[in-house]
């Protein structure tokens, strides 16, 4: 896992000290070396930052190049099907020079064009330059597991893994944009492609950007994630599953450095363990557990550990950690108000001191239908979800509900645009989008059924924007890479094309996943149920905390929020939406 950088700038000549500055802002994303190109006229800059897992020789420091040096590349990922796509590129004549799994892309462009992204299988994110045809190739993998943010005015183009590379050059202004303000609140994130700042932007998943010298950029979706309804007998869907499963396992731990592993005790990182145990691959895990709690994670961990003989490490936190936001406000760029950003920073840290790569069960609850919101649509709801559906081929009213339904069940402290009104200041309201939930909107699928429509919006908002960044960031804040086999595009194709009713069974959580680890994990993992990795209630209700860091707000201050607002929250004890009020503090308190 890496850091990225690139700067094409039309006035003159690149400042290359501006630009390595640029680049060190990235050092955790790389510790273990980092590389430059510059054109030969300086107006061109490629960098990166390495954290090296494959191929640890320095025939893999990157930027890479092809043979005539017309082709330059930075990385930032894995791509797990390279044995298989090196194999195919050489027996079409292609030479390699080292044995990264990053050079394929290069041949690979040479061979394919810009459709070489629709072959690769694994999280990246990649600026590719083309002398020849003048042009630049950004590209981000299908889900968004790895990050790509890019800035554009008259004279420059820059691109980087971290906001904060960009910002670093004294030339790129720091202007809020207020809309993307707003939207935090309605979120928990700055949705694709805004990002808190103007003129700079996100490329969506499954996306690539060509810029073209001439100053002209346009975007391209290369993959969508399509649904079907097939029914196919049940043990057929299950033993799918496990070898779509274990095959994704077995590239995902590729690597010339061992490979370890999250664990929580919950379903999916004990299945990732059982796997691992499964194919004979020796590995440590990671937890956290919060003090004076009887649901502690760890404690189940523990079960799990034990089960499969690995080696587990785990860390206690309370409420001191609590403090660790003022640090979090400067990894995470932008405002994130995840719950768990905390604790998923701590394992990431804890993790760090033993191995510098690990697996985690992302993905695994959109995929197999996990959340609460899927069985409430199919069970409680089912005779009403059918009649709406049937009224959606005739009336748009159904639309309107099943978004509200949807951004009910995500709002941990929902803002509205009436709650939005009271809290951002008068002069700001103009800033506020007509319709809050313009982002749900765009994702929304009248034609899908109500399960397969969340899930949609699961992958493509809740977990492409927010669950993958909170992860990214807490991870390589400790040079740690996070690998997600859940997320490998067959397996979620597959389970896609299937009909709900083939993943989904009212009394057992993630049907699929379960037929497939019965046997292996002990009752009381099996029968546990489903918790987020939050920590106990009372360690976000903390109202003193809340008032100490509110008290002197700089967002108050600056007549960007108001006192009323936050003081009417205090006195009802709404923590929810007071933690995204400290979240966004933080934050300005850090970059503005």
């Amino acid at each position: 896992m890496c850091g990225i950088l690139g700067q094409i700038n039309n006035k003159g000549a690149i400042d290359k000290s501006t630009f390595i500055k640029m680049l060190d802002t990235m050092v955790h994303r790389g510790p273990d070396g980092h590389g430059t190109y510059f054109s030969q006229d300086n107006k061109i800059a490629l960098g990166h930052r390495r954290l090296a897992l494959i191929d640890l020789s320095d025939k893999a420091t990157q930027p890479l190049y092809n043979e005539d040096k017309t082709i330059w590349l930075t990385v930032n990922g894995e791509i797990y099907n390279y044995p298989v796509l090196r194999k195919t590129l050489q027996q079409k004549g292609h030479t390699f020079s080292s044995n990264s799994d990053s050079e394929i892309i290069i041949h690979g462009y040479e061979e394919w064009g810009f459709d070489i992204v629709s072959k690769l299988k694994g999280m990246f994110a990649f600026g590719l330059l083309d002398e020849k045809k003048q042009l630049l190739f950004l590209a981000r993998d299908r889900f968004g597991i790895k990050p790509l943010y890019y800035f554009q005015s008259n004279d420059d183009f820059i691109f980087s893994s971290e906001i904060k590379g960009i910002v670093e050059n004294p030339d790129v202004p720091r202007n809020i944009d207020f809309s993307s303000f707003s939207d935090f609140f309605t979120y928990r994130y700055i949705p694709s492609p805004k990002t808190i700042w103007k003129n700079i932007f996100k490329i969506p998943p499954a996306n690539y950007l060509i810029y073209n010298f001439n100053g002209n950029a346009s975007i391209h979706e290369y993959w969508k994630l399509e649904s079907d309804n097939k029914s196919i007998p049940e043990k057929e869907a299950i033993e799918k599953v496990d070898y779509l499963l274990e095959k994704s396992i077995k590239g995902h731990i590729l690597s010339d450095l061992p490979v370890g592993s999250f664990l929580s005790g919950g379903y999916d990182s004990s299945a990732l363990v059982y796997y691992m145990h499964r194919i004979h691959y020796p590995t440590s895990t990671f937890s956290i557990g919060f003090e004076n709690w009887e649901k502690s994670e760890h404690n189940y961990a523990d079960i799990v550990a034990k089960q499969f003989k690995t080696n587990l490490f785990s860390k206690i936190i309370g409420q001191s950690e609590l403090g660790l936001l003022d640090k979090l406000a400067y990894h995470y760029d932008e405002p994130i108000a995840d719950i768990s950003i905390i604790p998923t920073y701590l394992v990431s840290e804890l993790a760090k001191k033993h191995v510098k790569a690990v697996l985690s069960g992302e993905g695994a609850d959109e995929i197999f239908s996990g959340y609460t919101w899927h069985k409430t649509s199919i069970y409680e709801m089912n005779f009403w979800a059918k009649m709406y559906h049937f009224k959606n081929l005739f009336s748009h009213g159904k639309q309107k509900f099943s978004i509200n339904e949807y951004s009910n069940a995500m709002a941990m402290g929902l803002f509205g645009k009436e709650e939005i009104n009271g809290l951002m200041h008068r002069d700001l309201h103009n800033n506020i989008p007509v319709d809050p939930f313009w982002f749900y909107r765009q994702h929304f699928k009248p034609e899908l059924s109500p399960v397969k429509r969340f899930q949609f919006m699961d992958i493509k908002t809740f977990m492409g924007e927010l669950v993958l960044t909170k992860v990214d960031r807490a991870s390589m804040a400790n040079s740690l890479e996070v690998r997600v086999p859940f997320l490998d595009h067959e397996l979620v194709e597959f389970l896609f094309s299937l009909s709900e009713n083939s993943y989904i069974r009212k009394r057992v959580q993630k049907f699929l996943l379960f037929e497939n680890i019965k046997k292996d994990l002990p009752k009381v993992i099996l029968e546990r149920k489903k918790q987020g990795f939050v920590g106990p209630d009372s360690y976000y209700e903390n109202m003193q905390w809340y008032q100490n860091v509110l008290n002197d707000s700089k967002l108050v201050s600056d007549q960007i929020v108001n006192k009323h607002f936050i003081d009417h929250l205090l006195e009802v004890k709404d923590h929810w939406r007071l933690w995204k009020i400290v979240v966004m503090e933080k934050w300005y308190s850090k970059w503005v």
